[in-house]
């Protein structure tokens, strides 16, 4: 009896913890203040969003470098993963703008000295005061805005897509639903306590945008199955890209094959 007293009293400690402290497990921000965006990216300005719920968020504006490139013309909008903060997005925004594509590289609620607490609801509330903000630049057409998710950023954008549709999407490494990635890295702890859901391949399948998922095949930290669940799940799924031997954050992973695939995506449009 007392052993079994014992395991009940473990389990129930560890559900508590988990409660409370998951969402330290989930997001992981760098809440260090960046520099002003022309001093690492030519040409880029600084700019503050504002959510519904009243937060100023910091976020950089890079506009394209290539009149005659092939993203000429177009916006994407960056939904980062869940750690770091846009200064660790800087290579992939110089090379989106050295293709021609305009960018918005926004950083959530408690992430590069913003305000406020990260949360599902939050993020939700994030990206689309991000995409409010390109809607009233006069340099932005906002018929012509990719979304572009990493990761957890795969969540947020296809969470925003579902009822303001980009003209295209891209999502690199993106998880089934957080449960799922969940249970790969602490398959001991009850789904149920989960406080966020971000269900991607739930959602996809109701999006009529062409989406291109791109992910590495050495995943560990998002398993290469549920990507490749996410990319069966598309309704007009344009592209899968298989990037072979590459984990989670291998720079490539931030670099020239995921903004080729993003350039294959604008030209089929």
């Amino acid at each position: 009896m007392r052993i079994v007293l014992a395991v009940v009293l473990v389990v129930a400690l560890v559900g508590v913890a988990g409660w409370a402290l998951q969402r330290r497990l989930i997001y992981l921000p760098d809440s260090s203040t960046p520099p002003s965006a022309a001093t690492v990216l030519p040409g880029a300005e600084d700019v503050v969003l504002a959510t519904s719920d009243g937060l100023a968020l910091d976020a950089w504006f890079v506009p394209g470098r290539a009149p005659d490139g092939p993203g000429a013309g177009f916006t994407v909008l960056l939904a980062p993963g869940n750690g770091g903060n846009r200064l660790g997005r800087v290579d992939t925004a110089a090379d989106l703008a050295a293709a021609g594509f305009s960018t918005l590289l926004f950083d959530y609620r408690g992430y590069g000295g913003n305000p406020g607490s990260p949360t599902e609801e939050g993020l939700a509330a994030d990206a689309r005061a991000a995409l409010e903000h390109l809607r009233s630049r006069d340099d932005v057409d906002p018929a012509r805005v990719l979304y572009f998710g990493e990761s957890l950023g795969c969540a947020v954008v296809t969470a925003l897509a579902v009822d303001e549709p980009p003209a295209g999407m891209l999502l690199r490494s993106p998880f089934t639903d957080l449960a799922a990635v969940a249970r790969h890295h602490y398959p001991f702890v009850p789904a149920a306590l989960l406080k966020d859901e971000f269900p991607v391949a739930e959602l996809v399948g109701h999006i009529d945008v062409p989406i291109t998922v791109v992910y590495g095949t050495a995943d560990s930290i998002v398993p290469p199955a549920q990507s490749s669940a996410v990319a069966d799940a598309a309704r007009l799924l344009h592209e899968r890209v298989e990037l072979d031997g590459l984990e989670h954050n291998d720079p490539p992973m931030f670099g020239a094959p995921v903004v080729d695939a993003l350039i294959r995506l604008r030209a089929g449009l």
